[in-house]
């Protein structure tokens, strides 16, 4: 497994999204630093990190990846920050491990696909594996990345959105897709115990988790925090 670090303290660990990858932290990794030991990984299939073993994987088999990832590095607790995708890893490692998180932070929350119907679950991920097959990464990132954005975005930000999606590796986009069509963040939100402090962020002009669907999620744990970032888009951490 890849992975960035940086600083000293206590550990941050930072996961991405499904068209993302480490290097989508980095003014996260340079801005805190001076007071963390900050941790982004590139989840299996991307970066140089090893696909999974499994052409279908589930959230579970990203959270044992990531709580391997942790012991190397002998980081026994963190504070837990996934976007997007990451929050389904995060939310199952959180779900499956709570000893090991001091904080969990979800943003740009995704419900996952488990709980739709089977034609849409089929119909979501069959329309991203087109784009893939179809485009590559370099033609999947200008049909995506800017949805990713909002309006007020500058150029640099979208040209740095482009950039790292364009660098996804099909083998772990493909694995991703199919763990994210499985997925049911909901269930692993109601497993986590009374007492782990969880933080939700959104931007309130995201298209892709939308407020609404972020709110119904976040209503299962009525006493977490919960906060938005006016006029930011899905990739909320740009």
């Amino acid at each position: 497994c890849t992975y960035r670090e940086a600083g000293q303290g206590p550990a941050l660990v930072l996961l991405h999204g499904i068209g993302s990858g480490a290097r989508s932290w980095s003014k996260q990794c340079a801005g805190l630093s001076a007071r963390m030991r900050v941790v982004a990984w590139d989840a299996p299939g991307y970066g140089g990190s090893s696909a999974l073993p499994v052409e279908r994987p589930d959230p579970s088999a990203y959270a044992a990846s990531l709580a391997r990832l942790l012991d190397a590095l002998e980081v026994t607790r963190a504070h837990l920050v996934g976007h997007s995708l990451g929050t389904v890893v995060a939310l199952r490692f959180a779900a499956a491990y709570p000893a090991r998180v001091i904080s969990l932070t979800l943003a740009s929350l995704s419900s996952g696909h488990a709980r739709l119907g089977a034609d849409e679950q089929t119909r979501l991920r069959d329309a991203r594996l087109a784009d893939l097959e179809a485009l590559g990464p370099a033609g999947l990132a200008q049909k995506r990345a800017l949805r990713l954005l909002s309006d007020g975005a500058t150029e640099e930000q979208k040209q740095s959105v482009i950039q790292t999606m364009s660098l996804v590796r099909p083998d772990g986009y493909r694995q991703a897709v199919w763990m994210l069509s499985g997925a049911d963040t909901g269930a692993d939100l109601a497993r986590l115990p009374d007492g782990m402090p969880v933080q939700i962020i959104y931007g309130d002009a995201d298209l892709v988790t939308t407020p609404h669907s972020i709110g119904r999620v976040a209503a299962q744990r009525p006493h977490s925090d919960v906060h938005f970032i006016a006029a930011a888009g899905h990739a909320v951490y740009v």
